[in-house]
């Protein structure tokens, strides 16, 4: 019974220990990002289009394990083609991601992160009532990347749409239309400034 109580109370001093070292770090994350859109050739062309990102970011890391858990607040616009001609989507994306980090020394280290991101339209939602994007999304994202000189975060990141982003909406032949749901999944390629 001492030797349990014992190593209960080593792994509680551990615990409050690691708290204690772990490093918080806020910044400015910004990037461009490229949309591939699965839905048929006809509606969309298949060419992507470059859109951006930009916003406030954090990073705590566990020195001890490498684990931490990293979250920003991005604005985020790309666009994307019709037959109708080219719009853009706007929204607000909130990514919080789980992050593995290993150092190679005490300037480079290497990350992997993973963890879902949920976006928030504050653009307009329809587009020549042949599109209409809808009010949320919600995108799984998995990454990596090189942090340099503790302060430079560079990454490549993958979101996967976890549910349709919108409707898109096609005449057929009779007068009447069809509606489609249409996924967008992104690359991201990100640079971070951490203070």
């Amino acid at each position: 019974m001492k030797k349990i109580f014992s190593a209960l109370m080593l792994m509680a001093c551990l615990c409050l220990a690691i708290p204690a070292q772990a490093q918080l770090q806020f910044g400015v994350k910004a990037g461009l990002n490229v949309s591939k859109v699965s839905i048929s050739k006809e509606v969309f062309n298949p060419d992507n289009r470059t859109g951006f990102f930009v916003g406030p970011t954090a990073d705590l890391t566990l020195p001890l394990l490498g684990l931490g858990l990293d979250a920003s607040v991005l604005y985020n616009q790309y666009g994307i083609d019709t037959e109708e001609g080219s719009t853009m989507k706007k929204s607000i994306e909130i990514p919080i991601n789980v992050k593995w980090t290993f150092g190679f020394s005490s300037l480079v280290g290497a990350y992997v992160a993973a963890g879902p991101q949920f976006g928030f339209n504050v653009g307009h939602r329809t587009f020549k009532e042949i599109c209409e994007f809808k009010k949320n999304n919600t995108t799984f994202n998995v990454g990596a990347g090189l942090k340099l000189f503790s302060h430079v975060h560079v990454g490549a990141t993958y979101n996967i749409a976890l549910k349709d982003n919108g409707i898109m909406k096609k005449l057929v032949d009779g007068g009447s239309t069809t509606s489609d749901g249409f996924k967008q999944n992104t690359w991201q390629i990100s640079l971070a400034y951490m203070f």
